[in-house]
């Protein structure tokens, strides 16, 4: 009874449309960077919350999302700048895929 259980834990999807739609450059910058933020700032408490724990805690991982997703942002930041530039509209899509995570 308990491995079909996990059975179906392990096939259990889920999809969240987070953003779709078009964006006015300004507008799609808003977005982004608050999408971005967002996770930037999960991690720093992630971090933060470790290290108050155990001041030599290992924060590798957090750390390195951190300044991939600060990377990110900057980059974001730059295309939407040029295409703010050419007058372009921009046009998003974000799903969220969610998953069981059985080890």
């Amino acid at each position: 009874m308990q491995t079909q259980e996990l059975e179906q834990v392990k096939k259990t999807k889920q999809n969240i449309q987070l953003v779709e739609g078009e964006f006015t450059p300004s507008e799609a910058l808003h977005v982004v960077s608050t999408l971005l933020n967002e996770k930037i700032n999960f991690h720093k408490l992630q971090r933060l919350t470790m290290l108050e724990g155990d001041c030599h805690s290992q924060t590798r991982y957090a750390d390195n999302r951190i300044t991939e997703l600060e990377n990110e942002k900057r980059i974001a930041k730059d295309f939407i700048t040029k295409m703010r530039k050419e007058g372009i509209k921009l046009r998003i899509n974000s799903t969220i895929e969610i998953t069981a995570a059985v080890d």
